[in-house]
């Protein structure tokens, strides 16, 4: 048996939408469940977000910490954003985001992982690439504003991450993931054979 996620869609009698925010929004939906019965189901309807590990030739990974209010914490993340431009191919918004946040260009792109970030609650949708071949952008830093204005930036060994995540110091779910998949990776078939950068990705199908 091949274990591996299958896309299915239950009938849905009824759907509102609770709350529209600027970027997601809240929706109830009636689904019917295997029993014959209704359910409510509440969710974020999210547009989708895309992140960058970006490893250097030392092995560290580009880092920077971001006060995020829900959870009452600044928290090491690594560079990822909304991808909330239409029809914008998720690897261009991943290059932009690496720009953004970290004033940094790659010259290597693969995908990591591809995850659901809560899909009990939300239907947001990450990829997250590594990024290698690492150099400093060309011209000057993207202006930042709000809590991005507050930043730290570092470069961290991958070692060192892992650690951190093991030991419960590090709780970002793209920092955490993209660090453990690239240490299975690491330890498997190797980066190169990580799928390539422009992959499908049916969750987005831009």
């Amino acid at each position: 048996m091949a274990i591996e996620d299958t896309p299915q869609e239950w009938q849905v009698t009824e759907s509102v939408v609770r709350f529209e925010g600027a970027k997601t929004s809240v929706r109830t939906d009636h689904v019917v469940m295997p029993d014959g019965g209704v359910a409510g189901r509440d969710y974020q309807v999210h547009p989708g977000s895309v992140a960058v590990l970006a490893l250097d030739d030392a092995g560290r990974v580009a880092v920077l910490s971001q006060y995020r209010h829900p959870v009452h914490h600044k928290l090491w993340e690594i560079p990822a954003g909304l991808l909330d431009v239409p029809g914008e191919n998720p690897l261009h918004a991943a290059q932009r985001e690496l720009y953004e946040e970290a004033h940094i260009k790659a010259g290597d792109w693969r995908v990591l992982t591809d995850v659901y970030t809560s899909p009990g609650g939300s239907d947001e949708a990450v990829r997250i690439f590594l990024a290698r071949d690492l150099s400093e952008a060309e011209g000057e830093r993207y202006a930042v504003s709000d809590e991005e204005a507050d930043m730290e930036h570092a470069r961290v060994p991958l070692a060192e991450l892992t650690r951190g995540v093991l030991a419960g110091d590090l709780h970002n779910n793209c920092l955490v993931i993209g660090v453990l998949a690239l240490s299975a990776a690491l330890a498997g078939e190797g980066l190169d054979a990580l799928r390539p950068a422009e992959a499908p990705w049916p969750a987005r199908p831009f």
